[in-house]
């Protein structure tokens, strides 16, 4: 049984299903949380617990092996696409869209957090370089890295 709820999300997540295009997402703390809510209620219909039952996400984990959540996919999404884009021709339009700045004046307050300040943070936690994207396999194995916990 526990071998066929494990089947189920790896076809979920593999599938793209819940990770559709997230190699562009701006991760903000409110879309982690749909994010992984979204995940715990694909977790929970795959092993049939109801919330009523009122068990917790970290058992329901436990139960089913996973350690890891989506969103450390969605990061490595992130940095496999920003080293993909880094690889390409200066003329290409992926290139160009990342290095472009709008001209206009931002509004008053904290500036929100763009894309590529969540590729900065995910590569200062993996130990990543700027210019490492240049060996791909290099790059792959420390974007496959897990992150470390204090």
């Amino acid at each position: 049984m526990k071998e066929r709820k494990l089947n189920i999300y790896n076809a979920l997540i593999k599938s793209s299903l819940l990770l559709y295009g997230s190699e562009t997402w701006r991760l903000t703390e409110n879309n982690k949380r749909q994010v992984e809510a979204t995940e715990m209620d694909a977790l929970r219909r795959s092993s049939r617990i109801s919330r009523k039952d009122r068990i917790r996400n970290v058992t329901i984990r436990q139960q089913i092996g996973l350690e890891e959540t989506i969103i450390k996919e969605t990061e490595q999404n992130h940095l496999t696409w920003y080293g993909h884009v880094q690889r390409t021709a200066e003329e290409r339009l992926p290139k160009i869209a990342l290095k472009w700045m709008p001209k206009q004046n931002r509004a008053r307050g904290r500036p929100k957090k763009n894309w590529m300040e969540g590729i900065k943070k995910a590569m200062n936690e993996r130990n990543l370089s700027e210019g490492q994207w240049e060996n791909r396999k290099q790059w792959s194995l420390g974007v496959r890295q897990r992150r470390k916990t204090f």
